[in-house]
């Protein structure tokens, strides 16, 4: 019985052995596979950063292109988003009158000329009788000063009797065109004027084309002349009015072109060109305003954003080639930008040498081509998914 009995024993051993077994294995191979989702290598030896797709969706990663701007010394300044002066008009009623209609609303493009808003005032009808007063009087002078000349050749009066018909009559057009300019000016048009058909309101038209940024004015409302019913601007070509010290305002020069970066929009760059450098130093600050004159046909610019300009100084030097700052992170003792690849949620991960700061910028001197799309938001995730996947610590798993 003792030989039966070792036997069995040795049986059981064995057969549990074969079952923990396969186990072992799924272990080691799902290891393996978390290693591969996280940091693997391509052909060219090149490393890569995985993230899985659920962690993907919860990241907001942007690019950026690597650029080539010049060299030289650059000035750093702030400043803010404005209408151009010959670009914007604040239209208000040149009377107290109240608004009877309203034509157009925020938002809508306007040209030169269009209605903006009918009006009603008591002055319009005193107008319109005054014109009519100085008509009449001019009528009656005309007539008198015709009679004048007409005895005047007959010798029944005197010349100095014609000579004062005529600058009664003078005086009396004088009126007239005095009295139509008023009309005028309270949005009367010239059509209306001389067919003598005066309404008995006015009409508020644009002043230029652009595009009503703000409209105050309300049906029935009585309107003030020292407050605007409309403010209309054009927002194809806007200013940024930045403010440089003294020393560096000196050295802008018109028609530089500068690069100018907006919180609105991080790891984008749009081009604008200096148009003036102011001629007088604030004694407060001690720093000079500098207009930069932006093409924005596309819309995409609003006035009042805030933004950061990088004005070249004096003559550029050789071009070089940068990145936002955000895009090269430190790691293992080096610098490194991440590249999106063709692959979904697969970031290249490539040594990069650093050069200089250039306000939001930085130079790089090696590692990256210009036109290269490089991670600027999300490049800090990434370069910590880095190091949890080479043996900085963590879950290899822990996405």
């Amino acid at each position: 019985m003792k030989p039966l009995h070792c036997s069995l024993v040795a049986l059981l051993l064995f057969a549990a052995c074969k079952r923990e077994t396969p186990h072992a294995e799924e272990g080691h191979a799902h290891e393996e596979g978390a290693a591969h989702e996280g940091e693997h290598h391509d052909d060219h030896g090149e490393p890569h950063v995985r993230i899985a797709s659920e962690m993907l969706r919860d990241l907001r990663i942007t690019t950026a292109p690597v650029g080539v701007r010049p060299g030289g010394e650059s000035v750093t300044a702030l400043g803010e988003l404005t209408f151009s002066e010959d670009a914007y008009a604040e239209v208000a009623a040149p009377i107290a009158a109240r608004v009877s209609a309203v034509f157009v609303t925020t938002g809508q493009e306007v040209k030169r000329g269009d209605r903006l808003a009918d009006l009603q005032s008591p002055e319009l009808g005193k107008a319109r009788a005054s014109l009519q007063a100085a008509q009449a009087q001019a009528s009656a002078a005309r007539q008198a000063a015709e009679r004048k000349r007409a005895l005047a050749e007959e010798r029944i009066v005197a010349r100095k009797d014609v000579q004062t018909a005529e600058a009664e009559a003078a005086a009396a057009e004088a009126s007239v065109a005095a009295a139509r300019a008023e009309l005028m000016a309270l949005g009367v048009s010239d059509e209306e004027l001389r067919g003598g058909n005066v309404p008995p309101g006015f009409v508020l038209r644009a002043p230029l084309s652009g595009t009503v940024v703000e409209r105050t004015a309300r049906m029935g409302q009585m309107a003030d002349p020292n407050q605007p019913l409309f403010c209309i601007g054009d927002v194809s070509s806007l200013w940024l009015v930045v403010h440089a010290f003294e020393r560096d305002a000196v050295r802008i020069q018109r028609g530089t072109q500068a690069r100018v970066t907006f919180a609105a929009f991080p790891g984008q760059e749009f081009m604008a060109k200096v148009g003036h450098v102011g001629q007088r130093v604030d004694p407060t600050s001690r720093t000079i305003p500098v207009r930069l004159e932006l093409d924005n046909a596309d819309g995409h610019l609003r006035p009042g954003m805030s933004a950061t300009a990088y004005i070249p100084l004096g003559d550029p030097g050789a071009p070089i080639t940068a990145v936002p700052a955000a895009a090269l992170q430190r790691l293992e003792g080096g610098w490194v930008a991440f590249l999106p690849t063709e692959a979904r949620g697969v970031f290249e991960r490539r040594e990069v040498g650093r050069g200089r700061t250039l306000g939001g910028d930085v130079e790089v001197l090696s590692g990256l081509k210009p036109g290269e799309q490089v991670v600027v938001e999300g490049a800090f995730l990434l370069k910590a998914e880095a190091e949890k996947l080479s043996g900085g610590g963590g879950d290899p798993h822990a996405h």
